[in-house]
């Protein structure tokens, strides 16, 4: 999935000079704690009932299914956790090829139901997307998102293999160091477990969690790369698919590559509607008459900050590349950040000032859509991704993708351009082109895609329904902006909702009207 740019896209193009810009924000190792039972207000007297599981895992050692329980206890990190919430550790095989031998801790969080037993339904478990989202300080901040939900499923999410608590990557100067000093670095720091972080192994976790978290059936919500995560659970463990919402989906059928050229030209399409908007609704359009001229417009503005870039506050710089990651980051909110972007567009051009272009997609407080999650890792983004994808062109072939990603988009072509080179020293060979998707058998899987998503374009979202095979992918379109739907959306959050409560899917060919309606 753990979304536009190279440093903040979903599957991203992250350069080395990216990466040491971003800062990683890691849950602390010690992330889940001893957790003293508390009833949360409105939630029913009633004496909670645990569900168990008879399906374990083929496989695995019974040390690690029938033998594991998990300890739910008070959460000490972060913060906003430690009410209301209950946090564990889940011990898997570092490489399931080897699963007598060496074992990790997956973290994980949980909001326990508030309904009454007899309508509890299981599990639901999160995946917020990234790849590299610490899903332990995702779910308090997204709780709200989801809490509708709450009245028949346990909330549960977890941090991925690399990410937060669950053998976090290191690639700094040292190992205590989150930034990013090359792939060398990550290979000397975190070369025992790059090859074990990739998607096909979190799948394989998510399938020890469904059996401890006592469900036959595994019930999930899959974000942005959170998708590409549920779509190989569902192809490794068919028959173990229980309601699996998959939104704002990527194209399991395009490679790395293909991937940066259809990213880019739908973050372009996005500006272009921005511009159009702009120009027909809002005084002193800074992007002139239209999308055309919000082009040229824009490049004379990049050439400017190439040349000198505009102070952004703290003694921060916005440059060229800078200036197309923070206005793909307004894009990511749909219209709710075109008036935004307009605004801090203006002060950049006037006044020379880059502190609310920088700041201002963040500073919308945006959580389900933020195009940036504070609790994302770019060196674990990178480390995933990597581990995923087995292409590794050479610089012939990196020339060739550079340019066609630059001549896909005027205003965003040149920063996403960098995307290409992700991989291509990573020290360790990577899983596949294209991830295996088809889940022949499974039940029904419900995939909600925008037609306006600038970061995983709509298209994908139609390739992933059929990928997942006949009868199985369920396609729901919406008329939206933005990337992700849910819960902006009433008509696609009625349908999801109704579809995690009783297991119907929406009608084949629905559409929900939406911003672009």
């Amino acid at each position: 999935m753990s979304d536009a740019h190279p440093i903040r896209s979903r599957r991203p193009g992250l350069s080395a000079g990216a990466l040491i810009i971003a800062g990683v924000v890691l849950v602390a190792i010690g992330a889940v704690g001893a957790w003293l039972q508390r009833d949360d207000p409105g939630r029913s007297a009633e004496p909670r009932t645990e569900f168990t599981a008879t399906n374990p895992p083929a496989g695995l050692p019974t040390a690690l299914t029938t033998g594991q329980h998990l300890h739910w206890s008070r959460c000490t990190s972060p913060p906003s956790a430690r009410t209301g919430y209950d946090c564990a550790v889940m011990k898997t095989p570092l490489d399931y090829r080897k699963p007598e031998g060496r074992t990790i801790d997956v973290a994980l969080i949980r909001r326990k139901a508030t309904g009454p037993n007899a309508r509890r339904i299981g599990s639901l478990v999160l995946n917020f997307g990234g790849p590299g989202v610490s899903g332990v300080r995702g779910l308090p901040d997204r709780l709200n998102q989801y809490k509708p939900l709450l009245d028949r499923y346990d909330l549960v999410s977890f941090d991925p293999r690399g990410v937060g608590a669950t053998i976090p990557v290191r690639c700094g100067k040292t190992a205590d160091d989150t930034g990013y000093d090359g792939a060398d670095a990550c290979a000397e720091h975190s070369g025992a477990l790059l090859p074990y972080i990739g998607t096909s192994h979190t799948a394989r976790d998510l399938e020890l969690m469904r059996y401890l978290l006592g469900d036959e059936r595994l019930h999930y919500f899959g974000v942005s790369y959170g998708t590409a995560l549920g779509a190989v659970y569902a192809h490794l463990y068919p028959s173990h698919v229980g309601r699996l919402v998959l939104e704002a989906p990527v194209d399991p059928t395009e490679d790395l590559s293909e991937e940066q050229v259809s990213q880019v030209k739908a973050v372009q399409a996005a500006f272009d509607r921005f511009a159009a908007h702009c120009a027909a609704r809002i005084r002193h359009c800074p992007t002139g008459d239209g999308p055309e001229e919000a082009a040229r417009r824009m490049a004379r503005l990049a050439d400017r900050l190439e040349k000198k870039p505009a102070p952004a506050g703290g003694g921060r710089n916005l440059d060229a590349d800078e200036l197309a990651h923070s206005v793909s980051d307004h894009l990511v909110l749909g219209t709710d950040g075109w008036s935004p972007l307009a605004k801090a567009l203006t002060a950049l051009i006037d006044h020379n000032d880059g502190g609310p272009l920088s700041n201002g997609a963040a500073d919308m407080g945006s959580a389900d859509r933020a195009a940036t999650p504070p609790d994302s890792s770019p060196v674990a983004r990178t480390a995933i991704t990597c581990a995923d994808s087995s292409l590794r062109p050479d610089f012939e072939g990196l020339d060739r993708d550079e340019a066609r990603v630059k001549a896909a988009s005027p205003v965003f072509g040149a920063a996403w351009s960098s995307g290409v080179y992700l991989c291509y020293d990573w020290p360790f060979d990577g899983e596949r082109v294209t991830p295996q998707v088809n889940a022949d058998g499974a039940a029904p899987v419900l995939v909600v895609g925008g037609k306006g998503d600038p970061i995983t374009p709509y298209p994908g979202a139609r390739t992933m329904a059929r990928a997942l095979g006949d009868g199985v992918g369920v396609l729901l379109t919406a008329e939206e902006e933005g990337h992700g739907t849910y819960p902006q959306n009433r008509c696609v959050t009625e349908a999801v909702n109704r579809y995690l409560r009783t297991g119907r899917t929406p009608a084949t060919g629905t559409v929900c009207r939406g911003t672009m309606s």
